[in-house]
């Protein structure tokens, strides 16, 4: 079954992505969620004249997503946590966390865009995480995690 995705679906597709998933899948989630029309072929000549005109502001976004990429990356992230025997910490980070870490450095990024490389941290040490700012505009944050005093 072709569908023309409404919003971002998590591992499967963009805004606007026309995509193939089973029928199920489709009928019964993506369809009554609003996530989600058959791309009929009338559907699909729409899709295309709205991308055709939004191919101007998309460079636009994408520019700027370069430039907030550019300065995230310059960025030097330290969360601090309480830690117990050796280098264990109470609980664990995720992506959260960092993005309240990223909002105290004045970059506000939603936390469904950050994926922190091995899932949650339950160690100190130093860290990766990916932060995708556009469908074309993926950025690699390199923190830390440090004992708190």
């Amino acid at each position: 079954m072709e569908l023309i995705l409404k919003q971002d679906v998590q591992d499967l597709g963009f805004k606007d992505d026309v995509v193939k998933v089973k029928n199920g899948f489709g009928r019964n989630y993506l369809i009554p969620q609003g996530l989600a029309v058959m791309a009929t072929p009338s559907a699909k000549k729409v899709l295309a004249e709205n991308l055709k005109q939004r191919a101007h502001k998309e460079a636009k976004q994408v520019k700027e997503a370069q430039q907030l990429a550019e300065a995230i990356s310059q960025l030097t992230i330290k969360i601090a946590a309480k830690t117990g025997e050796g280098d264990k910490l109470f609980g664990s980070i995720g992506n959260a966390d960092l993005a309240e870490a990223l909002a105290q450095a004045g970059q506000s990024i939603d936390k469904k865009f950050i994926s922190v490389q091995g899932g949650t941290i339950k160690r100190t040490g130093p860290y990766n995480a990916t932060i995708r700012l556009h469908r074309e505009v993926l950025v690699t944050l390199n923190f830390d995690v440090v004992a708190e005093k």
